[in-house]
């Protein structure tokens, strides 16, 4: 199984809500003490850990494209080669800014929802057929906000430093989501 963290691998990007793909495989590698290698062949940086603990699969790969994310899909493709793998095997982690900061919802063959990372892998895959975990990065507003204004447009935000309560919500988030990786690498 191969884990896929969409973000953009500059550094002014660093820590960003569009990052959040990034963060959490970070975050997965910390838990269990992966070292990261540069993969030029895929145009990646990887990491191999043993999560059965968490999981009930023993190795999963950590995968974190080179680049931008928004043309990825060349480097998912390439990385799915090289470890002979199909999109069965893959399960891409990025940011949506339509599901609420601290939430998050794990689909498989659906559209990219305007999501020009995911879509470039469907693009670059030519399917749709593979497992998302879409990390909800949009913050709360109030009713009165919300009447009183336009809705916020993820690229008004999604580039924005992480601020550090929203950091500690995303922490709780990928503390929630590794007891049910198991349940997105099956799905």
């Amino acid at each position: 199984m191969i884990i896929v963290g969409l973000g953009n691998s500059t550094k002014e990007y660093a820590n960003t809500y569009h990052n959040a793909g990034f963060l959490l495989v970070d975050w997965l590698g910390e838990q269990y003490g992966t070292e990261w290698k540069t993969n030029k062949k895929v145009h990646a940086t990887v990491a191999t850990c043993d999560i059965s603990s968490a999981t009930g699969n023993s190795n999963i790969t950590l995968i974190k494209p080179t680049g931008y994310m928004n043309t990825s899909g060349q480097s998912v493709k390439e990385i799915l080669k090289y470890f002979k793998l199909n999109p069965d095997d893959l399960l891409v982690v990025h940011d949506d800014s339509d599901i609420e900061l601290g939430n998050y919802k794990i689909v498989f063959g659906r559209g990219s929802a305007g999501h020009h990372g995911v879509q470039s892998i469907i693009d670059a895959l030519r399917t749709k057929d593979f497992r998302r975990l879409r990390i909800g990065v949009r913050t709360r507003i109030s009713r009165s906000q919300l009447l009183n204004s336009k809705r916020i447009q993820a690229g008004d935000f999604v580039l924005k430093k992480i601020s550090a309560a929203d950091k500690k919500i995303l922490q709780r988030v990928f503390e929630n989501i590794l007891p049910n990786l198991n349940r997105s690498i099956t799905l």
